[in-house]
């Protein structure tokens, strides 16, 4: 998602939503984008939680009545949000996703209802979408074609004061995140002997010339591509170089950043099975831990889709309630 200003002042766009640039061996590798950062399973595995729960928490609709709280029949637009063909339930999984990866989630609006509000919304892939802000007036771009705000559905998080979108936890995240998956690449590339040599055999009766060399090393690959035996005299070391590619540094960096991911999207870590440094969760506080996930960590992103989703409702004084209970 991208945001133009007129002026720059303070923060730009790409600082708040930006993408940050990752190398691998000293080259540009690609960018920490929200497609880059779900390829960590820690950021996966928290943002799948949080989507699961909060779209399949029960949505209802209520109207105050001489202070009674009575309960009204739902809208087409909080059953099929995108129209036939898609629930609820998917609709507020996708755009979940949205919200707690870049901050945004962006839909077109496809119908309205005779209040002229929205009936059908459809959600657009988040990175097709950039928003313009000129002289106060905000206009969407999606996949090059220009819509006005009427026209458009934008829910957002994690906002500041002056800016029209929700900031993006994976931009503030970037550090961390490129960190792991830095650590992940080298792993990978040290497991698949491209970063250093996947072994040594060394002959400890005398210095062999490079032709020599290269014959022992050309009869030990044979050797062992075909899984038959390497005969040699007393006077040969083997060692397994790639084996040290699991020594502490690289653990404690992924443990370290998987934690991370699950702090940054607010979710705790051990509901992801994250390493707890050392705690235990125990079926004593196993019930503590999920109250914490639904007030501290769910409260106030279910609070906000409520107040949401209530502005797509006439006549006033409706609003729309989850169920966490459910």
């Amino acid at each position: 998602m991208s945001l133009f200003f007129t002026r720059s002042v303070g923060p730009t766009a790409g600082d708040l939503l930006g993408e940050r640039l990752a190398t691998r061996n000293g080259k540009l590798s690609g960018s920490l984008s929200s497609t880059r950062a779900r390829k960590s399973s820690a950021w996966w595995a928290a943002a799948r939680l949080r989507a699961d729960l909060v779209s399949t928490m029960p949505i209802d609709v209520y109207r105050r009545v001489n202070g009674v709280q009575v309960e009204v029949s739902k809208p087409p637009v909080l059953v099929a949000p995108a129209g036939p063909g898609t629930s609820y339930v998917e609709w507020a999984y996708s755009t979940q996703v949205d919200l707690d990866s870049v901050g945004n989630t962006v839909g077109i609006i496809r119908a309205r209802d005779s209040f002229g509000l929205p009936s059908v919304i459809e959600p657009v892939c988040i990175d097709d979408v950039v928003v313009r802000s000129l002289k106060g007036v905000v206009t969407y771009s999606v996949s090059g074609k220009t819509y006005e705000p009427s026209q458009v559905w934008h829910e957002r998080q994690y906002t500041v004061s002056g800016v029209p979108v929700g900031l993006s936890p994976i931009a503030y995240a970037a550090m961390s995140i490129n960190g792991h998956l830095s650590a992940q690449e080298f792993a990978a590339g040290w497991f698949g002997n491209s970063a250093v040599p996947a072994s040594h055999l060394r002959n400890t009766a005398k210095t062999l010339t490079p032709t020599e060399a290269q014959g022992v090393k050309d009869r030990f690959k044979a050797s062992v591509t075909s899984g038959d035996v390497f005969v040699t005299g007393n006077d040969w070391e083997y060692s397994m170089l790639a084996a040290k590619a699991s020594e502490s540094s690289f653990i404690e960096q992924m443990s370290f950043s998987i934690n991370d991911a699950a702090r940054f999207i607010g979710v705790p870590g051990d509901l992801i099975d994250a390493p707890a440094g050392g705690s235990s969760i125990t079926y004593a506080n196993i019930t503590q831990r999920h109250l914490q996930l639904l007030i501290i960590n769910l409260g106030p992103a279910i609070v906000r889709r409520e107040d949401a989703f209530s502005r797509l409702l006439l006549p006033q004084p409706r609003y729309v309630k989850m169920n966490p209970g459910a």
